[in-house]
């Protein structure tokens, strides 16, 4: 094996004349062409405004206090930045793959696999959270519903059918423990009563307890034939939810505004700038799914022009909504009480305002459903760009001939999310999507700066804004190592502290950032490098670094097992090593 094929890359002529003689698969069959800069702008702020803005955004208040919206504002310009640099290959490279083919294009093939292996973990494990956040919210509006000339108080599923299997078995193991050393189960918390009840109740076949989140179930399988149906189809859907969330959301604000009480915005930075920043990877996680436009790039009618602007349209779009409510919310009631999982809400119902907290479960339920849609739609088009490539099985290409979708894709995708939402608890999977997420914005930013330096790289219609990196990255790190050893001495406690192997691992995430920006620094010097991209690799990397190394170390073992797939039938199938040997 010669290594230097490991790095064999693909031009992007190559590409567009791969995707206009139709080789997408056997059969010749290409996507439809159906998308426009407002129905992709749609699927952006379908996948962005979801959990972020009706549940997560209440935790990250109660740690950083009205002063999340700097918190949200951060992530939105380290998103913005990455989304540069989505948009520079998005009109360079005007196909589906995302992450994946833009990094083939720069690095080549075996950085291609990594990329494309973290997309599919990516959505396929983004929508194990959203599925299941989707039956919660599901479940908690049915059992809401009273209709008294038919005798209905509310319609309840029960425990066994909407919690998955290991959770409830997990639930059950610790609840009987404390049943049996005196503790009521009224005095149990409500996690573990519903792990109990469901465990008890639950049918019995040939001794196995039928557990299942089924409502997680029937919504991916639903959205599953939407996106086989056929991408106008799920266009169509996309712009009707996205209308509906976009109205209940701006209702919310305007009606919230009349009962915000500026009090309640003293302190402004409760916790200082650490409490802000230890929501980092709840507001992060409300910010997943802009990237997935770019996977819908040949659907596009004028992918070079429409992709850049709906990319950015959608996040400030978004930022100015999720500042807009988090100020609502911190206005209406005080920080400290909005620890709880549906801050909106909760919020009216201490107003006396019950009769809105129906509309916001309706709209909940509806934003969980785009964002599903959209991830379902991105993930096998990933499948798809990875099998016409060769590094997987060409059935992964297969378009169907009617729909004009990538079909067989389409339904791996539906089991790769159901499996998980019958046996995987959400809380091990959720820093495995950010990690994910996180990864592909750190190899695109590094994409742009890989072509950036290399004087003969293709460039398309929409370029990254330059500046030149080395007049403001070494001032930033100067006065950032100055601030951290005037200031921060028990955050160098923490980093020098080489006591034990978990704190080891622990830090070792920042000392890989810390690198990262001595490296930049260094190349921004001598190879004048762009600041949009630069940062945005920083601030990404930043972010990833925040999260627990536990997750680092599920990511890399999610990477080796694709490392052992890619040696054992990429390398040997993928049609540029063909085309060599």
């Amino acid at each position: 094996m010669n290594l230097t094929q490991l790095f064999r890359r693909k031009s992007v002529d190559y590409i567009l004349k791969q995707v206009k003689q139709g080789e997408t698969d056997v059969d010749h069959v290409s996507l439809s062409k159906h998308l426009g800069v407002r129905d992709l702008t749609a699927f952006g702020i379908a996948a962005i405004i979801g959990a972020g803005i009706f549940s997560t955004i209440g935790n990250a208040s109660f740690q950083g206090g009205p002063g999340v919206i700097f918190l949200f504002i951060f992530t939105a310009v380290a998103c913005g930045f990455a989304a540069f640099a989505y948009a520079e290959f998005a009109s360079l490279v005007p196909v589906s793959g995302s992450a994946y083919t833009y990094s083939y294009v720069a690095f080549g093939e075996l950085v291609a696999w990594f990329i494309g292996w973290a997309l599919i973990m990516e959505y396929g494990v983004g929508n194990v959270v959203v599925a299941v956040s989707w039956s919660d919210y599901f479940t908690g509006l049915l059992d809401k519903i009273h209709i008294p000339f038919l005798n209905i108080n509310g319609i309840h599923i029960p425990e066994w059918a909407s919690i998955d299997y290991f959770s409830a078995h997990a639930g059950y193991t610790d609840a009987a423990a404390q049943i049996n050393s005196g503790v009521a189960l009224s005095d149990l918390n409500t996690s573990l009563q519903t792990s109990y009840l469901a465990w008890m109740n639950a049918p019995v076949i040939a001794g196995f307890h039928f557990i299942a989140d089924l409502p997680a179930v029937l919504i991916v399988m639903l959205i599953t034939a939407l996106v086989y149906r056929g991408i106008k189809e799920s266009r169509n859907a996309s712009n009707i939810m996205v209308g509906i969330k976009l109205a209940i959301v701006i209702l919310v604000i305007i009606v919230g505004a009349f009962y915000v009480d500026a009090n309640n915005w003293n302190p402004f930075l409760p916790n200082g700038i650490t409490g802000v920043l230890g929501g980092v990877s709840a507001v992060f996680f409300a910010y997943i799914g802009f990237d997935a436009i770019s996977t819908t790039a040949e659907e596009c009618k004028n992918p070079e022009r429409d992709l850049p602007k709906s990319i950015m349209y959608s996040l400030i779009t978004c930022t100015i909504l999720y500042v807009a409510i988090a100020l609502v919310l911190t206005g209406m009631v005080k920080y400290d009480q909005l620890k709880v999982g549906d801050p909106l809400s909760f919020v009216f119902e201490k107003v006396n305002l019950t009769w809105i907290s129906g509309v916001i479960a309706i709209s909940a339920v509806v934003a969980m459903a785009s964002v599903l849609l959209v991830f379902q739609l991105g993930q096998p088009r990933i499948w798809m760009s990875m099998s016409r490539d060769g590094l997987l099985p060409q059935k992964f290409a297969t378009i169907h001939p009617k729909y004009k979708t990538p079909s067989f894709s389409t339904i791996v995708t539906m089991w790769v999310v159901i499996i998980p939402v019958l046996v995987i608890p959400t809380n091990i999977v959720l820093d495995l999507t950010s990690m994910g997420t996180l990864f592909a914005f750190v190899l695109v930013c590094a994409g742009v700066l890989r072509m950036q330096i290399d004087p003969n790289a293709p460039r398309g219609k929409f370029r990254t804004p330059y500046a030149n990196a080395k007049y403001i990255l070494p001032p930033m790190m100067i006065i950032a190592a100055i601030l951290i050893f005037t200031n921060g001495e028990d955050w160098a406690n923490q980093m020098f502290d080489f006591s034990n192997l978990h704190i080891i691992a622990g830090n070792a995430p920042m000392w890989l950032f810390i690198l990262l920006c001595l490296v930049l620094t260094y190349y921004s010097i001598v190879k004048n490098l762009s600041i949009i991209p630069v940062l945005g690799l920083i601030f990404c990397f930043y972010m990833m670094a925040q999260i627990h190394y536990t997750s680092w170390i599920g990511f890399v073992i999610w990477l080796v097992i694709g490392l052992g797939i890619y040696f054992t039938y990429g390398f040997y199938n993928s049609k540029l090593h063909k085309s060599v040997g």
